[in-house]
């Protein structure tokens, strides 16, 4: 938590809210580094990121990752990080999960997978057709009006056209 994308979030939020963000970190004192354990009688298979950790639940036929939100926007850093994220929504259709639990959501579904990787597959499709950022967030909002994340469609578009 002291450099890369929780550090930046973090100095962002010391930046907006000032001295009423209490910005001191945790002392981290263990680290979980298996792969595959067993806590509180469940077998857990974790699979590890550069920013954070997919946990499978096999005995309930469950994953948890950080967020996948069928009718959200996502930070998406640019158009390999799509298709990183799509290969992981497609291993969990794969492996048969019926329950997809996240930080930022509600419980979904692999029906919410299905529209989670056809949004990713657009922004794509969008991003290739747009000249700049505006037009680019423009297509997207007109494309899913009722979708919330607003900031995370603004990091998004930051990614796939950044500024120089």
């Amino acid at each position: 938590m002291t450099s890369g994308t929780i550090k930046h979030l973090d100095d962002g939020f010391v930046q907006s809210f000032g001295e009423d963000f209490d910005e001191k970190l945790p002392v981290i004192t263990d680290v979980l580094k298996d792969n595959s354990v067993n806590i509180g009688g469940f077998e857990l298979n974790i699979t590890y990121h550069d920013e954070n950790i997919e946990i499978e639940f096999p005995q309930i036929n469950c994953v948890y990752t950080h967020m996948l939100g069928h009718d959200c926007h996502s930070i998406v850093a640019g158009e390999a990080h799509a298709d990183i994220i799509i290969k992981q929504l497609e291993g969990y259709k794969e492996k048969g999960y019926n329950l997809v639990l996240s930080s930022h959501y509600t419980p979904e579904t692999l029906a919410d997978v299905d529209i989670k990787i056809a949004y990713l597959e657009d922004l794509k499709v969008i991003a290739r057709e747009s000249k700049d950022i505006d037009e680019f967030k423009n297509k997207v909002k007109s494309k899913y009006p009722s979708y919330s994340g607003l900031n995370y469609l603004d990091m998004t578009a930051g990614y796939f056209f950044p500024q120089n």
